[in-house]
């Protein structure tokens, strides 16, 4: 377990990186994410204006108080600049030890590996600290990168559900992975 109380903000150091709670001051750095159409294309959403980002930001942090906590919604930081937002990663808890995974990086912070790692800690988070027995990620047929993401991370590919969701104004599918928690190998990251 992380060893912290409800009330602290969960803080994960991830290498060079750290995942954290995020903060009432970081409308800025989600707006950079979820209102860029280069980042949202390749999302279940469709860009977003400040306000739509701000009421975003909000439920994140009502979430956040949650006890238990339906949702681990983490900003990705730069540990040397802990204040910028440069992206998220989420797991999404349901049914019985499962979770849904989710990621996105500012445009200008793609290919640098920052998601391999960010996405590595999350599921070591979700498997040891969480103690999840299933991850799953649905990703937009066309989002190759991803896919090779999460198959580099071991996830095996389950199928494709079609017409998954509305976004950018008509129906995609989605490719669903996933990861069981005996088939997670920390060391192959």
């Amino acid at each position: 377990m992380t060893g912290r109380t409800p009330s602290e903000p969960l803080r994960l150091p991830a290498g060079s990186l750290l995942l954290r709670d995020f903060e009432a001051s970081d409308t800025d750095g989600v707006l950079s994410i979820v209102g860029d159409e280069r980042v949202t294309y390749w999302l279940s959403f469709a860009s977003r204006d400040r306000a739509e980002a701000q009421s975003m930001l909000d439920g994140i942090l009502k979430r956040q108080l949650e006890t238990p906590r339906s949702e681990y919604y983490l900003a990705i930081a730069d540990s040397d600049s802990p204040e910028t937002v440069i992206g998220f990663v989420r797991l999404g808890l349901g049914g019985v030890k499962a979770a849904d995974l989710g990621y996105a990086l500012r445009h200008e912070w793609q290919g640098r590996g920052i998601a391999r790692a960010a996405v590595s800690r999350m599921i070591e988070f979700g498997f040891g600290d969480l103690g999840l027995h299933r991850l799953t990620a649905n990703i937009g047929p066309q989002n190759t990168a991803s896919m090779r993401l999460v198959e580099s991370l071991g996830f095996q590919r389950e199928g494709t559900i079609r017409d998954h969701v509305h976004t950018n104004g008509a129906w995609r599918d989605s490719v669903s992975f996933s990861l069981l928690e005996g088939e997670w190998q920390p060391a192959a990251v």
